[in-house]
């Protein structure tokens, strides 16, 4: 298989395995990737957390928005979203213009695990613990599983079994 002829969208909360996930995809199909997040930090010149604190939510927001706007000239392009950035209606239009739209899921233990040691993220101050993660979580998921053309979930798995299932889930899709 020499890659896709159109791109894949990771959504889900942070600690699913975006990240991960991406790099993996990348190297095995020779995809580009995109993190949206580092993306926009660095033709800001901002962390994500100074670009919140200084111009608000809605204008992180609306730079989510343009760049997926940009994605659609792309293929074979896997891009990472922000945690945030499929609960904004007209991203996700944007995200399927081009792109089958993945939800990585995993449990608020998971999540936690994953993210306790990790700073730079605006929106578990003060709710680092798997109470908070679920609580978020529980807000967003509607959003999400309405956004996503598939959902695969990665608790006890390792990047090479989400994938596999990933592709598998895509190709079927295809069929």
């Amino acid at each position: 298989m020499s890659g896709f002829d159109y791109n894949i969208v990771l959504i889900g909360f942070m600690g699913t395995g975006k990240s991960t996930v991406s790099e993996y995809l990348s190297s095995r199909f020779a995809m580009r990737i995109v993190e949206m997040d580092q993306v926009i930090a660095k033709r800001e010149k901002m962390s994500i957390p100074e670009i919140f604190a200084a111009h608000g939510e809605e204008y992180f927001r609306d730079l989510e928005t343009g760049l997926l706007v940009e994605m659609q000239s792309r293929k074979n392009t896997v891009i990472s979203c922000g945690g945030g950035a499929a609960l904004r209606e007209k991203n996700v239009v944007q995200m399927k213009k081009n792109g089958k739209v993945v939800l990585l899921t995993a449990s608020p233990e998971t999540v936690y695990e994953r993210v306790k040691d990790c700073d730079g993220r605006p929106l578990l101050d003060g709710r680092k613990n798997v109470e908070g993660i679920l609580e978020l979580m529980e807000q967003r998921r509607d959003r999400y599983e309405a956004a996503a053309d598939i959902v695969v979930n990665t608790d006890n798995k390792t990047v090479t079994q989400v994938c596999e299932e990933l592709v598998k889930r895509l190709m079927e899709m295809e069929e």
